[in-house]
């Protein structure tokens, strides 16, 4: 079940990266948008796991972190020069202060790798204060970096 997993994640990976680099702006947005859907998809079981408000359950919780540490590594190629137009939340902010918003993905990259290395320990206690970390990183690009609404 691993190896099925981690060889459909390394296949999205690289079409990924072949697919963007040759689509237009409005492809890269369908792809960012994409990604962190699925993020989100993963994301919400495991914050009802931390909170209580879904039974603990340690091996799914795991393999949803390391769904997400190889998720998060993919979206940042989405935002390309000339992808703050058209169907986005993502504020001008970003290619305005383009350092610090690839510091902010590149710190959920970090963030999520590290919750996916304790998710595999099954403990609970360790497990918290990494998911809210990466929890932390995720929302401080959502206020500096995107819209609610549109």
């Amino acid at each position: 079940m691993k190896k099925r997993v981690v060889l459909s994640v390394a296949a999205a990976l690289l079409m990924g990266s072949t697919i963007v680099g040759a689509a237009d702006a409005e492809e890269s947005i369908e792809y960012r948008q994409n990604v962190f859907s699925v993020m989100k998809w993963h994301f919400g079981p495991m914050g009802g796991m931390v909170k209580g408000k879904i039974d603990f359950d340690a091996e799914d919780f795991s393999r949803r972190a390391a769904l997400i540490a190889a998720l998060a590594k993919m979206p940042k190629e989405g935002f390309a020069e000339g992808t703050d137009m058209g169907e986005t939340r993502a504020k001008s902010e970003i290619w305005e202060n383009k350092e610090k918003f690839d510091g902010g993905m590149d710190a959920m990259v970090e963030k999520a790798d590290a919750l996916a290395e304790v998710a595999k320990s099954g403990d609970l206690d360790q497990i918290k204060p990494a998911f809210g970390a990466l929890a932390k990183t995720c929302k401080g690009c959502h206020d500096n970096f995107r819209e609610e609404s549109k």
